[in-house]
């Protein structure tokens, strides 16, 4: 079934292009800031204060929207967030089996693959392969565990804290932090990634 909405949408966008009055590179441009900068971003500081701040990772373990909160964000779409730690044993990842139900205030935007059919369908039938497929390697003496978001529980995974990064502030983690390694789809990066 078609969404109504996003076929008006649709239809918008190619009557402003083609009167000249947006161009689509630009819209393109903004949709991807929103989906991989400012979202994201909030959910880098929420995931940087739970590494180093073990008192917050318990609030937001027991209670994500709350704890989420308390840095500010919130809102539509920021309802029922479930954070769901990975560990040396156990490695999470979100998908969305009938929509794309996302905690945007913390994860900004979804982006376009985590709406296909394909990784709806797929993720929860074959993560390992599919994790590889987009180039992390879960090992496999590590339990892979699929979590469903919905509108009841909308979750943010809180990514292993990476090695050499004791000495690290909040605001040094939170640029280790990635929206892929809150979907559980990547890991965080190591200080060597991030240069």
């Amino acid at each position: 079934m078609t969404d109504p909405m996003a076929t008006r949408v649709e239809a918008l966008e190619a009557l402003l292009t083609e009167k000249g009055i947006v161009d689509p590179a630009v819209i393109d441009k903004v949709v991807d800031h929103y989906e991989t900068n400012v979202g994201p971003l909030n959910g880098a500081k929420v995931v940087a204060r739970a590494w180093s701040d073990p008192a917050y990772m318990r609030r937001l373990l027991a209670d994500g929207t709350r704890a989420v909160a308390e840095l500010g964000f919130g809102g539509p779409e920021g309802h029922m967030v479930v954070a769901v730690p990975n560990t040396p044993a156990v490695h999470n990842v979100v998908v969305c089996t009938l929509c794309s139900c996302y905690p945007w205030p913390v994860l900004g935007l979804p982006p376009a693959w985590y709406k296909s059919p394909a990784y709806r369908s797929r993720m929860v039938a074959q993560p390992r392969a599919v994790l590889a497929e987009m180039g992390l390697d879960v090992p496999p003496n590590v339990l892979i565990r699929v979590w469903d978001s919905s509108a009841e529980a909308r979750y943010l995974v809180v990514p292993e804290r990476p090695s050499g990064t004791d000495g690290f502030d909040e605001e040094q983690l939170a640029r280790l932090v990635t929206r892929d390694s809150m979907i559980g789809v990547g890991h965080a990066l190591s200080p060597e990634d991030h240069g």
